[in-house]
Parts: structure tokens; sequence; C-alpha cells
């Protein structure tokens, strides 16, 4: 009897393995579902129902060769379970092409059951583009792509985004409620509308990794769980839509990211100059030249491929010195016929600057004084102080210093800037 037990604790150990589903499959599975029936409530909990019903059926039945295509399946009959007592059938079954009887299968029908694992598609393209709808703000765009995209859970994407648990739950529930009042679909836009729509896929991946790669607030200035899930689901898009625009997105967090190990000395930032690039991440290095190489080829080359090829030279110079600004100037030239931001305009400013003298890229800088955006955005301030430093007048870059310690930013670059105004506000010692 004991030896019986023994295996039977044994066989339940495996079955909740089986069920315990990581991130990237339980991703998966939710757009699958929601592509089928466009309601992310109703999936969520027909998945939650199938995981209950695999850990009644699998001890008795043994784990099935595949436990993605099981539950896919088990969570569509629920599913449809639901709609049906929801009296919305004939609605429903008209617009998503379900057959009403499950038995006998209609001719060509093919369970995901009987599929092999490799053989399940991957649905979360659509997922991508539903959670970076442009009719959602921003904010709710990042976090319905970590919770739905990413797989995180509610509580893991409101400690990655800085926000209170109840607060993030409220703006995931708001942000489906949108969606769904919209009737926005789960499911890939058309190829006519896939210029005007990725963009702002692309964009939402973009932010996150910006977000990891210097934190807007608190007590950390990088966040490596962040910038992680910015490069897989920049990983994921390029896979599930290879273009030179994703596999540019994909090249920049790369070579940007291979900085990581040489962008801290202790818990103080070590500007790009100053960073010792024998630190850098050779492998990840070497991937991401390949892959802006790609991308700077292709004949729909955008943004994002020229900003992959601007983080191409950083990564191919050996120092600082050897950097070649002339070719980042006019890259900068080129990215701003496509985005003519002043976000842009800030880059190429300090390019400049760095290619042909500081005065050049003061006057620059000067231009851009007026920008409304850049009068809130941190690094211009500082780039108007470095500038000014170089050019001497110290109680310039001082003032600018001060404005950049004005506007929100995590406390480490707060320090860090703190001391940089303290070494220009204190006058060197004089003996005698």
């Amino acid at each position: 009897m004991n030896e019986s037990a023994g295996r039977r604790r044994t066989s339940d150990e495996e079955v909740r393995r089986a069920a315990t589903l990581d991130r990237e499959t339980r991703s998966r599975l939710l757009a699958r579902l929601t592509g089928r029936f466009g309601d992310l409530d109703l999936a969520e909990d027909a998945l939650q129902e199938a995981l209950a019903q695999a850990l009644i059926t699998w001890p008795e039945t043994g784990v099935p060769a595949s436990p993605e295509a099981w539950l896919t399946t088990t969570a569509k009959r629920k599913a449809l379970d639901v709609v049906r007592r929801e009296k919305v059938l004939a609605d429903k079954l008209a617009r998503l092409h379900i057959q009403s009887e499950r038995d006998p299968r209609p001719l060509g029908y093919v369970d995901p059951a009987d599929l092999d694992e490799a053989a399940l598609p991957d649905d979360r393209l659509g997922m991508f583009f539903a959670c970076a709808h442009p009719t959602l703000a921003p904010e709710d765009r990042i976090a319905l792509t970590l919770r739905f995209v990413a797989g995180l859970t509610t509580s893991e994407v409101a400690h990655a985004l800085l926000v209170p648990v109840p607060t993030m739950q409220q703006r995931i529930v708001r942000a489906k409620k949108r969606l769904s009042t919209l009737g926005v679909p789960f499911t890939p836009p058309t190829p006519d509308d896939l210029p005007d729509r990725t963009p702002g896929v692309l964009r939402v991946v973009y932010l996150l990794y910006a977000e990891g790669f210097a934190r807007s607030s608190g007590a950390e200035h990088i966040s490596d769980h962040l910038a992680a899930e910015a490069i897989s689901l920049a990983r994921l898009l390029a896979r599930l839509l290879p273009r030179a625009e994703t596999i540019g997105l994909l090249a920049l967090l790369l070579l940007t990211q291979a900085r990581r190990p040489a962008r801290l000395d202790g818990d103080r930032p070590v500007p790009l100059a100053k960073q010792d690039r024998a630190l850098w991440d050779r492998d990840m290095i070497a991937e991401g030249l390949r892959l802006a190489e790609y991308a700077a080829g292709s004949p729909d080359a955008g943004p994002y491929a020229i900003q992959a090829a601007i983080a191409a030279v950083h990564a191919e110079a050996s120092d600082s010195d050897a950097t070649d600004w002339e070719q980042i100037a006019v890259l900068y030239r080129l990215l701003e016929a496509h985005d003519p931001g002043p976000v842009v305009a800030l880059g190429r400013a300090v390019a400049v600057g760095r290619a042909y003298g500081s005065e050049y890229g003061m006057r620059m800088l000067d231009r851009l004084a007026d920008d409304r955006a850049l009068i809130r955005y941190r690094p211009y301030h500082v780039a108007r102080a470095i500038t000014l430093v170089e050019l001497g007048d110290g109680p310039a870059a001082a003032a600018a210093y001060r404005d950049a310690l004005a506007l929100p930013g995590n406390a480490v670059e707060d320090d860090f800037l703190a001391e940089s105004l303290l070494e220009i506000a204190t006058p060197p010692s004089t003996s005698g």
C-alpha cells in the first residue's frame, strides 16, 4: 500500500509539473484562444478551467504527448460552453465559424490535440497588435503587452513599472474593456494595414527597453528584468514578422544591451565615452552587427534600422576616440528624414558637436531651446551641460545641470548629476 501511495504521489507531481505553464506557453495559449473568440476575459477563464480539468483528468489517463495541444482543445470547448450558456450561440458561431456540434467531426477538421507540439500555430502576433492598439494610452499598451504577450502576472507587471498592484489591476481591466468595447480584433492586421500599424508595436517594445535601460523614477538606475523582457519581445516580433524594422529594432536593443556590463561602476553610472569596452558583450555585439547589416541593406529599412546602424558604429569603435562621429552625424540626418522629432534632433546635435566641435553642437542645441518637449526632457539639459563644460562656461553648465535635476529621474542618476554640478560649482582649491 505504501508503495502504491508513493507511485500515486509521483504521478500527481508529474501532472502538476505538466500543468504548470511557463510564461511563453501561457501567452501562446491565451493568444490562440483570444484570436479565436475575440475576448481576453473569456480566454483567461477558459484556460484556467482547462488547467483545472487537466489536474482531474491526467492522473487517470496519463499526461498527453502534447499537453499544450490538449489544453488548447479543452479550453476551446470550455469557451464554447460559455458561449452557449450566454445564449448568443447563433451570432458567435456565424462570426467565428465554429461547428455547433462537436461530434461527428466536420470534414477536414483537425483537433489541436492530435497535432505535434511543433505544429501548433503561434498566434501571438495578433495579440501583439491588439495590446499595442493606437486607441490605448501608451502606458496601457506597455502594461497589456507585458501581461499578455510576455506572460507576466499582474503583480509582476506592477513591480516592473513601479505601480501599485491595485492601480495596475485597474489599468489592465480598463484597457481590456476598451478593447472589447471597440471590438479590436486579436488577429494580425491585413497586409495593407501592416505599414501603418507596425510602428506602434515597435514603439511599445522600444519604450519598454528604454525604461529598463534607464529607469524614469525609483531607486535603481537600470532594470535588467525589463531590458531582458523587451529583448525577448523583440526576438519574438522579429520571428513572427520578419521585416527590416523588426530586425532593426532587435539589432538596436542587442547592440545597446551589450554595453550593460560597463554601464555601472558600483552604483555610479559610467558615461559611454568612459566605459571599459573590454567589458562589452562581444557575442551580443556580433549578433547585433549581423542583424543591423541585414536591416540596413533591406529596401524597407526605416528608423529602427538606421538607429541600429548608429549603434553599430559605436560597437565597432575600439575606444571612444575611434568613434566615427561624422558617420553618426550623417546617419542622424537620414534618421531625421524618417522621424523629424525633437529627440532625433537632439541626437544629431550631439553627434555634430562630437564630429565638428562643441561650438557647432552648441549652436544646434540652442536652436532647440524653445522646443516644449525637450524643455521637459532631462537628456537635453544634460547634453547642454556637458557641451557648456567643454566650452568652459561653468555658470551656464551649472544652470543646465540644475534644470536637469529639476526634472524626474531615478535616484542614482540624480546623485550622478548632483556630483557633476558640485564639481562645477566648487572652485578649485589654491595654496599659499
